[in-house]
């Protein structure tokens, strides 16, 4: 029973994106495939254990959903006879089709506002509930759940197709649908095993080769490669470690080399953008696996471009922190302090270099002040240990 249970909880986790894309591609209607496809799960739990696990789970979930959502547009009276609709998986044994990367360009449709393409796409395709989402964004979860059934009902309402949109069509997507996996897998970076972050890989690579004349798919693929490559190395007896602070025989080989191929690719596309500037950072940390020294010179570059074309928060702290390995704390902390004060205030990682900057310069005192004001937001138990084995250790220098 125990192995049943368990068993659906693993195809909860790890399949419920694809089986919703499955569901929701004929009728475009997600909500209606939410509530089938809670259905079957609560079948499982029930069924499973006194009938055994299915060969297919995948399978037995869609078949018994499907037909919750049949029964439905039956009570309804809008169904036409069931013989006019063919079973979407014919055996137990057939392999279930991934729909994923559809119901994500579906999510990012311009008719949906382009503030809700990521958290539905979270949602949707990556299984998140509206309270996690919301939390992401700084959003009550009662407003993000209203604002997520809204986007759902359009979608059914406009019967918007499941396909990957061509030409013209596709780059503005293409953008949202990006920035949901980079979001997903940015979610739980700190995690050893999470599927969320397995999700946004696979999504990455799939995506890219869909797409192999993309330059940003691509780039966007090594980026995530990158970082899967480093994540056994991430941590360390419970402490976070820093990406150049690492050991990189604890890096996974083959993932870091494939990321390299990729980025290769990418660069030979000659279309620079965000996530290949990104890559090309992680790129360079990455060649200490073959004995390299850093050279913080080219990545201070590289995030100046990056700076250029994306200035968001997380590129300027990282190009103050590459500044100050080559022209010192100083430098460093005239960028930070160029920044808005109103949006850098609840930004952890400004309040951690800051107290770095500070440490390193010798104001101890006000270095101890920003170490507890980014350990305040901080909830990461990782990454709190490390910022508190930090602190500690100016304080010892007082």
């Amino acid at each position: 029973m125990i192995d049943a249970v368990r068993a659906a909880e693993d195809v909860a986790r790890t399949s419920y994106g694809r089986l919703l894309a499955i569901l929701a591609s004929r009728s475009s209607d997600i909500a209606t495939a939410e509530d089938a496809l809670s259905d079957a799960f609560s079948k499982a739990l029930t069924r499973w254990p006194v009938e055994g696990i299915p060969d297919n789970p995948d399978a037995w979930l869609i078949r018994v959903a499907r037909n919750r959502m049949i029964d439905g547009q039956r009570r309804d009276a809008k169904l036409a006879p069931e013989d006019d609709m063919p079973e979407l998986i014919a055996e137990p044994e057939r392999t279930v089709p991934d729909k994923r990367l559809q119901l994500m360009f579906v999510c990012a449709h311009p008719a949906i506002d382009r503030k809700m393409h990521t958290p539905l796409m979270l949602q949707c395709v990556m299984g998140l509930d509206a309270e996690q989402i919301g939390r992401a964004f700084l959003v009550p979860k009662a407003t993000m759940a209203q604002r997520l059934v809204r986007a759902k009902a359009k979608i059914k309402a406009n019967a918007m197709p499941f396909a990957i949109p061509k030409d013209d069509a596709l780059a503005p997507r293409l953008s949202s649908v990006m920035e949901a996996i980079y979001g997903a897998y940015a979610l739980d970076w700190l995690e050893t095993g999470n599927d969320l972050g397995i999700e946004a890989l696979f999504l990455a690579d799939v995506l890219s080769t869909q797409l192999p004349n993309t330059a940003e798919a691509l780039g966007l693929a090594a980026l995530l490669g990158f970082a899967a490559a480093r994540r056994e190395a991430r941590i360390c007896e419970g402490m976070f470690v820093p990406l150049d602070e690492q050991e990189p025989r604890k890096w996974n080989e083959p993932l870091l080399r494939g990321a390299q191929a990729l980025l290769q690719r990418a660069s030979a596309l000659e279309k620079m953008g965000r996530f290949q500037l990104e890559a090309a950072i992680q790129a360079v940390h990455a060649r200490r696996i073959d004995g390299h020294d850093m050279d913080w010179r080219a990545i201070t570059q590289l995030y100046a471009g990056l700076c250029q074309l994306y200035p968001s928060l997380g590129a300027q702290i990282g190009y103050a922190a590459a500044l100050t390995h080559v022209h010192g704390p100083d430098a460093g902390l005239a960028v930070l302090d160029a920044l808005d004060p109103k949006l850098v205030a609840g930004h952890q990682s400004y309040h951690a270099a800051r107290a770095h900057f500070l440490a390193t310069r010798g104001h101890l005192n006000a270095a101890i002040s920003a170490y507890d004001t980014a350990l305040a937001l901080t909830p990461e138990s990782a990454l709190r240990a490390f910022l508190a084995a930090r602190r500690l250790a100016v304080v010892t220098r007082l």
